[in-house]
């Protein structure tokens, strides 16, 4: 893995934060539906952003 500076270590960090804050979300909307192919979609979404959120943390 290459030296990452401060400012990029503070994007990655950042954009872990908004992945985690997307999937919070859309798991409430997820629980939220009645629809079942609605809530499927919210939870492979929510599912989605916690596994870039990872991807991004294996990063730093």
């Amino acid at each position: 893995m290459s030296n990452r500076n401060q400012a990029e270590l503070n994007s990655i960090r950042e954009i872990v934060s908004c992945h985690m804050t997307s999937a919070c979300k859309l798991d409430d909307y997820a629980n939220k539906c009645t629809d079942p192919q609605i809530k499927q979609m919210f939870s492979q979404s929510a599912q989605s952003a916690r596994q870039s959120a990872s991807k991004l943390t294996n990063m730093l």
